[in-house]
């Protein structure tokens, strides 16, 4: 592999030893300024309810769509209270991984963590408050509604020749 050349200051453009460029930094994955495309818009009018099974499309929640942020409220949807232990054991996380993830799911207001002690030992407690209970069922709902019709219309497919 070729070595990494250093700039001595001589070299060094500008006022900053070491800087390349004083342009402006390009947006990321931006390839021109045109107009976006038609295709695949969602048509204006009025955004449906979040779950609303009965009345058409169910909209996913995105905060769920994450495995471990859905491994864990499904964990917690089953219990009352979990030690921050027992769930990091059941779904094979470490403390820092499970930490960021309640983290968020506190920020989202689905989950209620409590701190105290056994003994002298310092405990976590974390529970599926309701707004996260709800937001289970209907990010559930709407899986199963996707898989339903994914079901019915698979069935219409005519068999290949």
């Amino acid at each position: 592999r070729p070595r990494r050349q250093t700039m001595s200051t001589d070299d060094a453009p500008g006022p900053e030893r070491g800087r390349v460029d004083d342009g402006p930094v390009p947006e990321r994955g931006r390839v021109d300024d045109g107009p976006v495309p038609e295709r695949g818009r969602v048509e204006d009018g009025p955004v449906p309810e979040r779950g609303r099974v009965e009345d058409g499309p169910v909209l996913l929640d995105q905060s769920l769509l994450d495995p471990t942020r859905f491994s864990i409220a499904a964990l917690l949807a089953a219990a009352k209270w979990a030690e921050f232990g027992f769930v990091r054991d059941s779904l094979a996380l470490s403390d820092s991984a499970l930490s960021k993830q309640i983290t968020t799911l506190g920020k989202l207001n689905y989950v209620d963590v409590e701190k105290g002690y056994v003994g002298k030992r310092p405990r976590t407690w974390v529970r599926l408050n309701d707004t996260g209970r709800g937001a289970l069922h209907r990010h559930v709902a709407a899986l199963e509604q996707i898989s339903r019709h994914a079901t019915e219309i698979g069935g219409t497919h005519p068999p290949r020749p």
